[in-house]
């Protein structure tokens, strides 16, 4: 597997210099200043590819080319959208770019309530809790029949949070949900938001009556008319699981599981639409098997995201040690590297530990904990490589 690493750009206080002095092989970025929406032009495209090759690291994979919500709720601008999606992926081909991850979550990209939730050791990471998750979607958004999503037993316990939660808890969770997380994954929550609530519930209404169905639809609509264009190229299309894997405030989400990725790999069966394989996102979902996920679509993964979650019986999950939890990274080391040898791989989440704490990195995507993972991942692949040398 390739060694890659997700770098935001030259305004990452991560630089290139440091990344090769630890191993990394391959760079995972965007034009991050581009507009979702906007085309990305082939001189923008080399040259930041140029950059990275200066230091002797090659750009692996697009992380991501974004796909505008209008294409995924089917608005009126969609096929200017889809044109100018297609004139991007033409330019990545022709700059050598193969690799391109998108999603098709509405709304909102990966979902946590606590950026820097403490360990035990002294470190951080991120978690997910449930009762508060479905306070924002009650008492801050004020979702219409949002308690029809919930048990009885959840009810009970948001209630009890609301009488008993903080002013600085209550703001501290619409930062953490949406302008943070957000911030730097949606280009509709960048810069100074002012009303993000507002904001938020703004795009939520933009999907009333799109179902499950519908946004299946939307997203078969999209590969007929982006991947042709991606096979022409010579780019391989990955789309990345939903995060959490399940349905949340009343949207549908349609990458949570083995039937869903089966779903999106036949909407159009060739090899350039495939799959990012985050294991992440998959292992927070118990209804997951993740090795088995991965043994089932190897041949369709275009791109690896190794991380792994512990998940509890309520479905609060946190980010695992990359040796531990439900991600089972050392078996799925092995079941690439001998089903699709060669895979971009990046380390995910890593823990927030020592002097980062103070330091302004987008959460998960600190240096350090991301640094300790590679090591131990590092270690997998050597130990997974012995094995097949001797077998």
């Amino acid at each position: 597997m390739e060694k890659t690493w997700r770098w935001f750009g030259r305004k990452d206080r991560i630089t290139l210099d440091m990344l090769r002095q630890i191993g990394v092989e391959g760079i995972v970025t965007a034009l991050h200043d581009v507009p979702n929406g906007d085309v990305w032009t082939y001189e923008a495209i080399t040259e930041l590819k140029n950059y990275i090759e200066s230091f002797g690291l090659r750009w692996s994979v697009v992380e991501s080319l974004p796909v505008s919500e209008s294409i995924k709720f089917g608005g009126v601008d969609r096929e200017r959208l889809l044109q100018n999606y297609c004139e991007s992926l033409r330019n990545l081909g022709k700059a050598g770019i193969k690799t391109v991850v998108y999603n098709f979550m509405p709304v909102i990209d990966w979902i946590r309530t606590d950026l820097n939730f403490k360990l035990p050791n002294g470190t951080q990471t991120l978690f997910f809790d449930k009762i508060r998750f479905a306070y924002f979607d009650m008492h801050i958004l004020n979702r219409k029949d949002a308690a029809k999503d919930y048990s009885e037993a959840e009810l009970e316990k948001v209630a009890e949070l609301a009488k008993t939660i903080t002013k600085a808890e209550h703001e501290a969770l619409i930062q953490t949900i949406i302008v943070k997380t957000q911030g730097f994954v949606n280009d509709s929550f960048k810069g100074d938001v002012q009303k993000p609530v507002e904001l938020f519930k703004a795009l939520l209404a933009k999907y009333d009556g799109i179902d499950k169905q519908q946004l299946r639809e939307n997203l078969k609509y999209f590969l007929e008319s982006v991947i042709p264009t991606a096979r022409e190229a010579g780019i391989n299309l990955c789309v990345h699981p939903d995060d959490p894997p399940m349905a949340v405030l009343g949207l549908p989400r349609i990458v949570t599981n083995e039937k869903d990725i089966e779903w999106v790999l036949n909407a159009v069966d060739v090899p350039n639409n495939g799959l990012t394989f985050c294991a992440g996102s998959l292992s927070s979902g118990l209804h997951n098997d993740v090795p088995a996920l991965a043994a089932k679509f190897a041949k369709r993964t275009h791109f690896v995201h190794l991380r792994s979650t512990d998940v509890d019986e309520n479905g609060n999950f946190m980010e695992a040690n990359h040796l531990e939890g439900r991600g089972h990274l050392i078996e799925l080391v092995r079941i690439f590297e001998r089903e699709h040898p060669g895979l971009p791989m990046r380390v995910d989440h890593g823990k927030l530990m020592l002097d980062d704490v103070n330091k302004p990195d987008n959460p998960g995507y600190s240096f350090y904990g991301r640094m300790y993972a590679l090591a131990e991942v590092s270690g997998i692949m050597a130990t997974v490589a012995n094995e097949i040398n001797k077998a």
